[in-house]
């Protein structure tokens, strides 16, 4: 399994893009495109698909080598054989997290600003997400932060940072010149025409600059 630290490209299977009969298959090209960390997102549906689908899942993200992650859902890690979960700002602490899962598991937190960014590191979370950067149309209610808080999140906080948000393929040389260096993308994945092309490309920018 691929360590957190050799990630640098983080995709969603978000069921607000992907009808759930086409999880597999979408997890598939992700994963044939170079996708390092894959997570299940499924808001509005019942536990009972995150489990099918995490089931649909598990066998392709093992073969890559790939962590899957649920969103939400710490407690569905007792039935599900998922590396690990994502929690919010608004869904309790890592250790609570930890809990309800039960096992030893890695957990990442959404964080918003550079406040809450160091706040997770201090409490525990084994990466964050740091955004929105831009408006998104995936929450489309949250405040987009823009880029200039990057270069100095990176300088506080040791943990994987993967900047989220907006980001897409066009804007991503952008996003690495203020200081990312692993980013999550949804809608330019899920969308493209060839989701394993696109995101063979953005990984291939995504490693060049790592290199």
């Amino acid at each position: 399994m691929k360590p957190l630290s050799s990630c640098f490209l983080y995709g969603i299977v978000d069921l607000g893009y992907v009808a759930v009969d086409r999880v597999a298959t979408v997890t598939a090209e992700l994963l044939q495109g170079g996708v390092d960390v894959l997570q299940l997102r499924a808001k509005e549906y019942s536990k009972q698909d995150v489990v099918r689908c995490a089931a649909a899942m598990l066998p392709l993200t093992r073969r890559f080598g790939v962590p899957l992650i649920l969103n939400d859902y710490p407690d569905l890690l007792r039935q599900v054989d998922a590396e690990g979960c994502h929690v919010g700002q608004e869904d309790g602490s890592i250790s609570e997290a930890r809990e309800m899962a039960g096992r030893s598991c890695i957990v990442g937190r959404s964080t918003h600003s550079m406040e809450q960014a160091t706040a997770a590191q201090k409490e525990g979370a084994d990466y964050v997400g740091f955004g929105p950067l831009f408006p998104t149309g995936t929450k489309p209610s949250a405040k987009a932060i823009g880029l200039t808080g990057i270069r100095t999140v990176h300088e506080q906080v040791q943990l994987p940072i993967f900047c989220i948000g907006g980001v897409n393929l066009e804007n991503l040389e952008e996003i690495l010149r203020a200081g990312a260096r692993r980013v999550c993308i949804v809608s330019d994945l899920l969308l493209a025409s060839d989701v394993a092309k696109q995101t063979a490309e953005v990984k291939a920018a995504l490693t060049g600059r790592a290199k």
